[in-house]
């Protein structure tokens, strides 16, 4: 059994991705701190929220965000949670995470904002969460900024709407999706349980 976390912000709404982590076998404890043990194989930043209130949210606990995940506990960031890695974003003023260089800005004014629908994945490199997902298969966005990494090494899927947005990055044991899989039906079920065979690693 792997047993997970979901980090929540107060931003409420993470009961589909609670929901659809125990249907593929995770218990699931919602937290607001850090400052607790960490007895968990696995951590979600979920995709919802503004990116200085999420922020301050794990900025409150004693138990710093680095020191609690280390390099050893797999986090899954989705959407908001996925930009958090980055170190700033034009949404806010607050710094992120800093996981992963780069910054996250504003989807251009070309687009309709926020982006909301189903959109193919190019697969550009072989990855984690990735494994068993076929080239051109769609999941589900919902979205107003992208992220910008220094290092483009990082994007294992690109995805296509007049621009070229990147929907999923790794970087050692952090993974983020832009989009939403559980909200993106069986392709997603296959990511969920790809990180949560990560998570019994």
């Amino acid at each position: 059994m792997v047993n997970l976390a979901i980090f929540d912000y107060g931003a409420g709404n993470i009961f589909s991705l609670k929901n659809s982590l125990e249907k593929s076998g995770a218990t699931v404890d919602v937290i607001t701190d850090f400052d607790k043990p960490n007895i968990y194989s696995g951590l979600l930043l979920p995709g919802v929220g503004n990116f200085d209130p999420a922020i301050q949210s794990i900025a409150k606990s004693k138990t710093n965000f680095h020191n609690y995940v280390k390099d050893n506990t797999p986090v899954l960031g989705i959407c908001l949670g996925m930009e958090m890695f980055f170190e700033r974003s034009e949404e806010g003023k607050e710094k992120g995470l800093g996981i992963i260089e780069g910054d996250v800005i504003i989807l251009p004014p070309s687009m309709k904002v926020p982006h909301m629908g189903w959109n193919n994945l190019e697969i550009k490199k072989p990855g984690k969460i990735l494994e068993g997902i076929k080239d051109n298969t769609w999941v589900y966005f919902v979205h107003s900024y992208r992220v910008k990494p220094v290092d483009n090494s990082v994007i294992t899927a690109e995805s296509d709407y007049g621009i070229k947005v990147p929907a999923v990055v790794e970087k050692g044991n952090f993974f983020g999706t832009q989009f939403h899989p559980e909200k993106s039906g069986k392709v997603g079920k296959i990511m969920i349980q790809n990180f949560l065979d990560e998570c019994k690693k």
